[in-house]
């Protein structure tokens, strides 16, 4: 089985990409979704995520609100490290589990969608290193408009990442974002055919 490691900056475009690759019949295990499921009421996560930064990370119904979290940890830089420790082992550990359960099933190539791939190591774990790519001026303009945000906010929640220059110098491969989507999607149609390429 072939895992393609699909990353990007916040905003480049990467849910675009691996939506698409859904729909060529790639599996994918989508790190942000086993995020969101391992900090639901009853698992213990969140009990700790509630010790460490403190009651007011909950909405009224007992969940998680990632909005009130997203704001303590991306204007302090330690509080986002802090995060990453608590979560990223039940993380690991169901997006391990995932690609087990397709490689048993047969599945020749997945894709591991991971928004911080590079920062949490995962790179390690795939085959075929991916990024989609767009200018940081793109990407600024992009999350202002999309997150309804000041560029003051955006530019401190794509400061909190490894910057979108470094991650494409580490790519096996760049999607290069800032055409339209017939130009995108021919990117992703060489991709595949380069992983099915590979020995």
């Amino acid at each position: 089985m072939k895992i393609i490691g699909l990353t990007g900056g916040i905003a480049t475009g990467k849910s675009t990409v691996s939506k698409y690759l859904a729909q060529r019949g790639i599996p994918i295990v989508d790190a942000d979704l086993i995020a969101r499921e391992v900090v639901r009421p009853e698992y213990a996560l969140l009990t700790e995520l509630v010790a460490q930064f403190g009651s007011k990370i909950l909405l009224p119904s007992g969940q998680l609100n990632r909005k009130a979290l997203g704001e303590i940890v991306f204007n302090d830089a330690a509080a986002l490290k802090k995060l990453n420790v608590l979560m990223d082992p039940a993380i690991r550990t169901a997006i391990l589990q995932q690609l087990e359960q397709l490689r048993a099933a047969g599945q020749p190539i997945v894709c591991l969608d991971a928004p911080t791939l590079f920062e949490a190591h995962y790179q390690k774990s795939v085959d075929y290193v991916v990024v989609v790519y767009v200018a940081p001026d793109i990407q600024l303009a992009r999350l202002v408009l999309r997150d309804k945000i000041s560029v003051a906010a955006a530019t401190k929640r794509i400061q909190s990442q490894i910057s979108i220059e470094d991650k494409r110098n580490r790519a096996d491969y760049v999607i290069d974002n800032q055409g339209d989507l017939a130009q995108t999607y021919r990117q992703v149609d060489e991709l595949l055919t380069i992983v099915n390429s590979l020995s």
